[in-house]
């Protein structure tokens, strides 16, 4: 289905035209949801070729079905060309700018209604009522159908939408079904529908709603010295087209307000409005909660950092070099960690943004790492994003292999060759879907150009340290492979690839 920007380009309008047409189908959803019928946009295709401008064709733009009613045209109609008779209408509609409601139509009701902009008229709206399956007029049927007409009458004069107007108030804009009330020019309730009667009953008003003051009921269950948007008085009585939120002792409510306008003078107001206090607490409670979370990431990096200052103070105090070595290898592995929710800490997600990880592990691993020389180091491709669980295990078999690489191939300095590069640790990694359902894999290349892997009969690296077992134990954890190999002209290349959990599992 072509989008209403496609479907404009066709047409010869001007930018503020399709902006006012773009406005127009952004709200009329209230008014086919009011008007229980299917609305469809029609607009002439200006060719160069045709002389008379009236005998351009016309291709339906935009369509909206009702919430409120059964729907008129089922499939997708959007791009289609006009019938013979829906042509001549549509171009009678153009040329004298008047709606137009045909007669002799015995399965639908078509109303044909002039889109004016500033005098001009650049397209016409269809309203397609079914009148086999029509809502049974009640009270509520009635008063919907009313205050369309007017809106639709306001389309005609150029009046709505309202330039410059914004209507909406973010998550829980009010729509029809939530509530309608009309109001005169003086601000009284005409009109109030059986939901928007409930709101005003659950916002504690127990009289009579009909001919009552909306802003009397709204400000006199305001919270002494609490604090009112300026926009406020404006939206309840209807005297600007604009949308906001009330919060009362218990209970949050949105509105929205558009002025009923003809001949140029407000004669009324239609006002939406929306309990929204369930909406508003779960909100309340998912910030609570984030900010639950990352206060324990916080807490979590806190006590690690804590426990890895621990092991550094008690390994000073040993003689035996190999105890010392444990405990300070120990308390950086427990920094590596700390890294991860040291990242959590800071964002709302549970997912961390690894590049970020990687570049403060590959910094701090050269720091601490006991060599001769000054090791530079790189980060090429991209991790992404990834879930803490994965980010802590990437996190530690990264952190081992640069930390391996620093200490064994450059612990003698660099090799003994003359214009030898500077000593370099090079990461690099790349992110790539793998099969269906959603799932990727993180491909990792940690090369540095020091002395290489050992030659002869132990040409196979060492697999008994305890860092070459966490690397291998948390790589098939993440069912993932690696392999060692020699670099050229010399140093040492590791190759691993990890398979990421999905968030569902």
């Amino acid at each position: 289905m072509p989008s209403l920007r496609e479907t404009l380009s066709r047409s010869a309008l001007s930018p503020a035209d399709v902006d006012w047409l773009h406005r127009l189908v952004g709200d009329w959803q209230m008014v086919a949801d009011l008007s229980f019928a299917d609305l469809t946009l029609w607009l002439p295709v200006q060719l160069d070729d045709v002389e008379d401008p009236h005998l351009s064709p016309w291709f339906l733009a935009a369509h909206a079905r009702p919430t409120t009613g059964p729907n008129f045209y089922h499939d997708d109609v959007i791009g289609r060309p006009p019938e013979d008779d829906r042509h001549r209408w549509l171009t009678q509609v153009f040329e004298t700018g008047r709606s137009v409601t045909p007669d002799g139509l015995t399965q639908v009701r078509e109303q044909y209604v002039p889109v004016v902009r500033r005098g001009r008229t650049i397209a016409v709206l269809i309203r397609h009522t079914d009148l086999q399956n029509m809502r049974q007029q009640g009270g509520l049927e009635v008063n919907y159908l009313q205050i369309s007409q007017q809106l639709f009458a306001m389309i005609a004069e150029g009046a709505f939408p309202t330039e410059g107007s914004a209507t909406g108030v973010g998550r829980g804009t009010p729509r029809v079904g939530d509530g309608v009330v009309r109001l005169t020019a003086d601000g009284l309730i005409d009109y109030a529908s059986p939901n928007a009667v409930s709101a005003l009953r659950r916002l504690g008003h127990t009289d009579q709603v009909n001919g009552a003051d909306l802003s009397e009921i709204v400000t006199a269950r305001f919270v002494e010295g609490s604090t009112v948007d300026e926009t406020v008085p404006l939206v309840l009585t209807g005297r600007a087209p604009w949308g906001t939120e009330i919060e009362t002792d218990g209970m949050n409510m949105t509105l929205r307000a558009v002025p009923l306008m003809r001949g140029g003078v407000r004669v009324g107001a239609l006002l939406l409005l929306r309990d929204v206090s369930e909406i508003r607490r779960r909100e309340r409670e998912l910030l609570s909660k984030d900010a639950t979370i990352r206060e324990i990431h916080h807490r979590v990096k806190n006590n690690l950092q804590t426990v890895a200052a621990l092991l550094r103070l008690q390994s000073r105090r040993l003689d035996d070099p190999a105890a010392r070595d444990a405990l300070a290898e120990a308390g950086r592995r427990l920094s590596t960690v700390a890294l991860v929710h040291d990242t959590l800490s800071q964002g709302f997600s549970e997912r961390v943004d690894f590049d970020e990880v990687a570049t403060r592990i590959l910094r701090a691993t050269v720091e601490v790492a006991s060599t001769r020389t000054v090791v530079g180091t790189e980060l090429r491709g991209t991790f992404g994003r990834l879930l803490a669980e994965d980010a802590t295990h990437v996190a530690m078999i990264l952190a081992e292999l640069v930390h391996n690489a620093v200490e064994h191939g450059f612990e003698e300095g660099p090799p003994g060759e003359q214009d030898v590069p500077t000593p370099r640790v090079v990461v690099e990694a790349r992110r790539r879907p793998e099969g269906e359902g959603g799932k990727e894999v993180v491909e990792v290349t940690v090369t540095d150009n020091g002395i290489g892997l050992p030659t002869g009969p132990s040409a196979t690296p060492e697999r008994t340290g305890l860092g070459t077992q966490i690397v291998e134990a948390l790589i098939g954890d993440l069912r993932g492979e690696i392999s060692w190999d020699a670099a050229k002209p010399h140093g040492t290349v590791v190759r691993f690839v990890v398979r990421l959990r999905s968030a569902a599992g």
